[in-house]
């Protein structure tokens, strides 16, 4: 299937490694131009050496841009960057790292507040700047769509994650409401629901639990695996698919949903 994003531009947060990277490849792979952004310039540069190396695109076809999602300041002026540099924006990826692991009595009001600042407040401060990019996109006849990563922990909370499970929550709510403002303008808005998939960060998880708990990293990926309907954990490549194809004109049917890519783990009706 064309998914009809030759030529569109994209901007990737948080894509020095993991599911952000996972999701530039994908879309460099279709044929766009890819802003990516991390704060940390040694890394984001190996990022794009690596997307390079994986598509054989052409390096003008990636920027690295420095960038730090929790500072208002640096987000404006990477998407002006990219608009500058390429064009126009088309497709806008909101993406973070996680925040720490902890029962209630470990969490700070202060790791409550960074936390926010982290996953729900960057969401809203990169729509906000990426909107105008968006709109002339749309005003020229051109597809334009919002894709915001969060976790299956929105749906079905999960242990020991309480910063995550209500940052990624509130994510939900955003995106819902912008989905409804920005729908007439032909602007998508959906979100992305990862479950347990091989990245770093689900390492660091595990690593985690057996320090807290001393159960060996085999059985707790397990066990992750066990409590999906597939039995196993997912792939950086399978979530990255599902998101081109969220973020493509080819879902320009598809607005204000939640999806839940994670081999069947969350077991609710809805």
């Amino acid at each position: 299937m064309d998914l009809r994003l030759s030529d569109s531009v994209a901007f990737v947060a948080g894509a020095s490694s993991g599911l952000g990277r996972a999701i530039a490849r994908q879309l460099l792979m279709e044929g766009c131009r890819v802003a990516i952004c991390s704060r940390n310039r040694e890394r984001i540069n190996a990022a794009k050496d690596w997307l390079i190396d994986q598509t054989g695109c052409s390096s003008d076809h990636v920027a690295a841009l420095t960038c730090d999602v929790t500072n208002e300041d640096d987000i404006a002026g990477a998407l002006e960057e990219t608009a500058s540099r390429f064009g126009s924006v088309n497709l806008l990826v909101t993406n973070a790292g996680g925040p720490p692991t902890g029962q209630i009595d470990d969490i700070t009001a202060d790791a409550w507040r960074s936390a926010l600042e982290l996953n729900l407040m960057s969401t809203i401060n990169l729509s906000r700047a990426a909107l105008p990019h968006l709109r002339k996109a749309t005003t020229a006849g051109e597809h334009a769509s919002i894709l915001m990563i969060t976790s299956l922990s929105a749906k079905q909370p999960i242990p020991s994650l309480y910063l995550s499970n209500v940052a990624r929550a509130g994510v939900q709510g955003f995106a819902k409401s912008l989905s409804e403002e920005v729908g007439a303008e032909g602007i998508t808005v959906n979100t992305i629901l990862p479950g347990y998939t091989k990245t770093d960060r689900l390492s660091h998880l595990s690593e985690s639990l057996n320090e807290r708990t001393g159960q060996p990293i085999e059985e707790i990926e397990a066990g992750w695996a066990a409590n999906s309907a597939l039995k196993r954990i997912g792939t950086e490549d399978e979530f990255a698919a599902a998101s081109t194809f969220l973020l493509s004109p080819r879902a320009g049917f598809i607005t204000g949903v939640a999806l839940v890519v994670d081999g069947g783990a969350v077991k609710s009706l809805l």
